[in-house]
């Protein structure tokens, strides 16, 4: 007889269901949210279990790998899969939905999903981080202007280096809201060192990254950018195919067909990274706009723009951009946006170019 585990995590206690081939459950039971604990648990069950499910979250990253070190056959499941199947249950408790996960399990209707490696976390923390940052940078000096309305005080299109300066002239003859103010500048000012100090250690760690610099030869594709799409990515044998990659960053178009009668193709779904999605974007927009130079992949969205529209146009350099990369990366070669240029000048310009970055960063 074969058995399958179902496994609600959250933060400190982990809900543990196992039920045999049949779907009769054979044990439920909570404990804490333990890597060694969960494997003592299912320890009795371990010769002839076949499958332990848990639903992707925060701490899949650290409980998966810990799982299947201690010899459990565990695996990550796509979240979008998991909820619409528990939808079905009445009730929504933590013993249900791991009850709902080891039948998921057990049936084999489920999507695995894919864990990255550790140092791939890593570098996302520091986008993240950085991202952060600068959030609340910017929520902090829209604050500023703000509050300095309902004094009359309009900073209109005061620049960044001169900000801190107009804030206090504007200021200066009220003590109270001046070393209010001082306050306000002095955290702004904290937050820009430390949002600088991140940004310069993307660019550093991204010139480090062979791939990166591929990636950096697009018109358009920044450190930022081509740091988003390796890290959303990690493993490009994983996808078949390099335009499977626009449809895992949601670039792709939804379609709702049901019969004769009905076939709807919608907008792109915005599944899977939002910040991968939001880096294309705004890279495809660069190109369409403020690169100067002959790119074909330029003259191709500027034709969609005339016909649709300027957004339309960036979504769909966006999903050209995320396959061209994939591919750069897969095969080893060089960007060419150009094709009147000979092929022996552009790969000597893009060797030139990474003496460059590896003499800047040594």
């Amino acid at each position: 007889m074969d058995y399958f585990c179902g496994l609600d995590i959250s933060i400190d206690t982990t809900a543990v269901c196992v039920v045999d081939d049949k779907g009769t459950v054979v044990l439920q039971t909570s404990v804490a949210t333990d890597p060694e604990t969960l494997w003592r648990t299912l320890k009795p069950y371990l010769p002839k279990l076949k499958r332990v499910g848990h639903e992707a979250g925060a701490l899949s990253p650290w409980l998966q790998p810990e799982l299947v070190a201690r010899g459990l056959p565990a695996i990550c499941l796509e979240t979008h899969h998991v909820r619409s199947a528990l939808k079905a249950q009445r009730n929504k408790t933590d013993a249900t939905d791991a009850l709902g996960l080891a039948h998921i399990v057990r049936t084999g209707w489920y999507k695995t999903a894919y864990i990255k490696s550790e140092a791939c976390y890593r570098v996302r923390l520091l986008l993240i981080q950085r991202r952060n940052l600068k959030r609340k940078f910017l929520d902090l000096e829209n604050t500023i202007r703000h509050s300095l309305k309902a004094f009359g005080i309009r900073l209109g299109d005061t620049s960044r280096g001169r900000f801190d300066a107009a804030v206090r002239e504007a200021v200066k003859a009220d003590e109270m809201t001046s070393e209010l103010m001082d306050s306000m500048l002095t955290a702004r000012a904290a937050l820009w060192k430390e949002y600088t100090r991140l940004h310069a250690l993307v660019v550093r760690f991204t010139a480090q990254q062979e791939v990166c610099r591929r990636f950096m030869e697009i018109p358009g594709v920044g450190p930022v950018a081509a740091l988003t799409v390796l890290t959303a990515i990690d493993d490009p044998e994983r996808f078949r195919r390099s335009r499977d990659v626009a449809a895992y960053f949601g670039l792709t178009s939804k379609r709702w067909q049901s019969g004769t009668s009905i076939d709807v193709h919608g907008r792109i779904s915005k599944a899977g990274d939002p910040d991968a999605r939001r880096a294309l974007y705004e890279a495809a927009n660069v190109l369409l706009t403020r690169y100067r130079g002959q790119d074909k992949v330029k003259t191709w969205g500027q034709a969609i723009a005339k016909r649709r529209c300027h957004q339309k146009a960036c979504v769909a350099v966006a999903r050209k951009l995320a396959v061209i990369m994939h591919a750069l990366w897969c095969d080893g070669t060089f960007y060419n946006g150009n094709p009147a240029e000979p092929a022996s000048e552009r790969v000597e310009k893009a060797l030139a170019k990474r003496r460059k970055h590896l003499g800047a960063h040594a």
